[in-house]
């Protein structure tokens, strides 16, 4: 395990001299070609290699970090972590996510000082674009003011991540470097209480979302819209719900991609198709690519790293690693009631299990299930039907289905996979992680107008995203070409399950609006590393994942009695690395605190 130092929290920033060039997809793919000083990077060319060094660390992945623990989809977090997933493997493999899935992880745990290094590094990497923008000559004032917004957007998405993973955290401006005291560095104030730095999150997004252009010249780059995506979802994680719909308001009604185009729902699979990725869905997603040159040696290639190991095992697409499987929770979430075809809300943890074979499911489906789950019997891509346990390295741990929303089809391979000399070639895959995508802010928005009383407008929004899972064109079917250009098969004669989705007619109340909205969530967003955040943020954690524990088939056997068990007050929070405590703590003050009981 690598030990993280002070200087990692805030190192002195890699330069990079990169040359700033369009490119078809994105300006981020681009390799650092040498170490300068800050006065040589004083100017255009060094600026924007500097602020391509900064989205570099959007996937989580390189600099002073090359680990899982720290992948932009947050898989770890915000999947396995919740009842989307299992960790998936043996359970010896990477035991450090079972103790994090099973929240008896401590704050030595490997996972947690990955992500916080990564993000910390990207805030660094940010900041250093302004310090040398405030000396740097021959830049327009536009230019400045937008090279200034970006790196503020990414220095916002930063210190979000690491307030959503962490909590209680420092937040790190362009004042602070590795000579700075650590008297400036600090989670607590002169009374020892944790400091609140979502103003500071708020400011940063705040000013992109001013300063930004519309338009991009690059797909990668953040627009207004994005900022202002990020800024109403800060708000939604603060409960100001007045603050977030205007916002929410204006992106409905007039947001553009960074390319320009509308923002609208997409066939569902085609958000998670390296073929058709950056569509007009994609409102910020980490850009990803193969075959540059990144996986000629060890390290951290282009090609999604974060999310290597999460292939079947033993077939299909990667062959590799086999972890990341879908819970048996989630699989049942999609039953649907089959007269309203709705979501059964209550109960769907209840009686048979979907695709098991001692208890078989016979009922109706939300068709999004066979888009976000490998199930056995039910085609997979184009790589035929899924074979089930022959795919999964530990059927008693893992269940039987694999993750589908990051993999690629047969006819993809050595177009949006690796053909380069790396130890996980067939893994790396050109396949963006969405960070937020339009119907992500549908289902916020629907939860802002639900909290602010307006069910009507909150019942539109669901009901956008739920017609488009009941449309057929964007089903699965058997006996079918699967068509890895549109994310559709053909023909589409048979389902490849018993499918029946409905709308909404109406929200009683707002309880009752609020719990569909939470369940539409938990269906459209599975396995994208939302749904632990989402359950802490609303402050049904507990019960949710306790519930989870309790009832979940493989969770009970497994999970259960190796001491699982969701306890609040400590675990809506993952712990801060101890090897940062211990660095920063060392002139014998409390600078940087732990989170309550680690």
């Amino acid at each position: 395990m690598k030990k993280f130092h002070y200087k990692y929290i805030i190192p002195t920033t890699i330069m990079l001299v990169v040359i700033f060039v369009a490119c078809k997809q994105s300006f981020l793919n681009k390799q650092p070609i040498g170490t300068l000083n800050q006065n040589i990077l004083a100017n255009q060319s060094g600026v924007q290699g500097l602020l391509i060094g900064a989205y570099s660390l959007l996937d989580g992945e390189g600099g002073n970090n090359t680990g899982w623990g720290s992948a932009a989809s947050n898989w770890v977090y915000g999947s396995v972590c919740a009842d989307d997933a299992y960790k998936g493997s043996d359970p010896s493999d990477q035991g450090d996510i079972l103790s994090l899935e099973t929240f008896t992880a401590n704050s030595t745990n490997s996972y947690p000082a990955q992500k916080w290094a990564a993000c910390y590094d990207g805030v660094q990497r940010a900041n250093e674009v302004l310090r040398v923008l405030k000396i740097a000559t021959g830049i327009s004032a536009a230019d400045a003011t937008e090279f200034t917004a970006e790196a503020r957007f990414l220095r916002g998405h930063y210190h979000f991540e690491l307030k959503k993973v962490f909590g209680n955290v420092p937040y790190i401006d362009e004042t602070v470097t590795d000579t700075t005291s650590r008297n400036s560095v600090n989670n607590v104030d002169a009374s020892g209480n944790y400091v609140n730095i979502w103003p500071q999150i708020e400011a940063d997004f705040q000013y992109a979302m001013q300063n930004l252009p519309a338009v991009q010249p690059q797909i990668g780059r953040a627009n207004k819209y994005a900022a202002e995506a990020f800024l109403a979802k800060v708000y939604m994680f603060e409960g100001k719900y007045a603050q977030a719909k205007p916002l929410y308001d204006d992106l409905i009604q007039n947001g553009v991609t960074a390319g320009g185009v509308k923002y609208a729902l997409v066939k569902y699979y085609s958000n998670f198709n390296p073929a058709t990725r950056n569509s007009a869905e994609s409102v910020f997603a980490v850009q990803m690519a193969v075959n540059d040159g990144s996986a000629t040696s060890a390290g951290a290639p282009n090609g999604n790293y974060g999310d290597i190991l999460n292939f079947p095992y033993g077939g299909g697409p990667g062959a590799c690693c086999g972890f990341f499987n879908p819970s048996q929770s989630l699989a049942n979430a999609y039953k649907t009631d089959p007269v309203t075809g709705l979501p059964l809300l209550n109960t769907y943890f209840n009686g048979p299990n979907v695709s098991d074979s001692t208890n078989l499911y016979t009922g109706t489906l939300d068709p999004r299930i066979d888009w976000a789950i490998g199930r056995p019997g039910i085609p997979y891509l184009d790589w035929g039907p899924h074979p089930g346990a022959a795919w999964i390295r530990n059927v008693a741990a893992d269940g039987v289905f694999s993750p589908k929303k990051n993999v690629y089809a047969q006819s993809q391979i050595g177009v949006y996979t690796s053909t380069e000399n790396y130890w996980g070639a067939t893994e790396l895959v050109a396949n963006n992680v969405n960070l937020i995508r339009f119907s992500d802010v549908l289902l916020l928005a629907a939860e802002c107008e639900a909290q602010l009383g307006n069910l009507g407008t909150a019942l539109n929004y669901v009901n956008q995203v739920r017609a488009r899972a009941a449309d057929p064109t964007g089903w699965v079917y058997k006996n079918a070409s699967y068509d890895a250009t549109s994310s559709t098969y053909a023909p589409q004669t048979t389902p490849a399950d018993n499918y029946k989705v409905g709308l909404y007619p109406s929200f009683a109340n707002q309880a009752a609006a609020l719990q569909a909205i939470q369940m539409e969530r938990y269906l459209e967003l599975s396995m994208e590393g939302h749904r632990f955040f989402d359950l802490v943020r609303w402050g049904i954690a507990k019960n949710v994942i306790n519930n989870y524990f309790n009832t979940d088939k493989i969770a009970k056997a497994t999970l259960l009695p190796v001491g699982a068990q969701f306890v609040a007050g400590k675990s809506e929070l993952f712990p801060i690395p101890q090897t940062q405590i211990d660095i920063l703590n060392a002139d014998g003050k409390i600078h940087l605190k732990q989170n309550p009981g680690y």
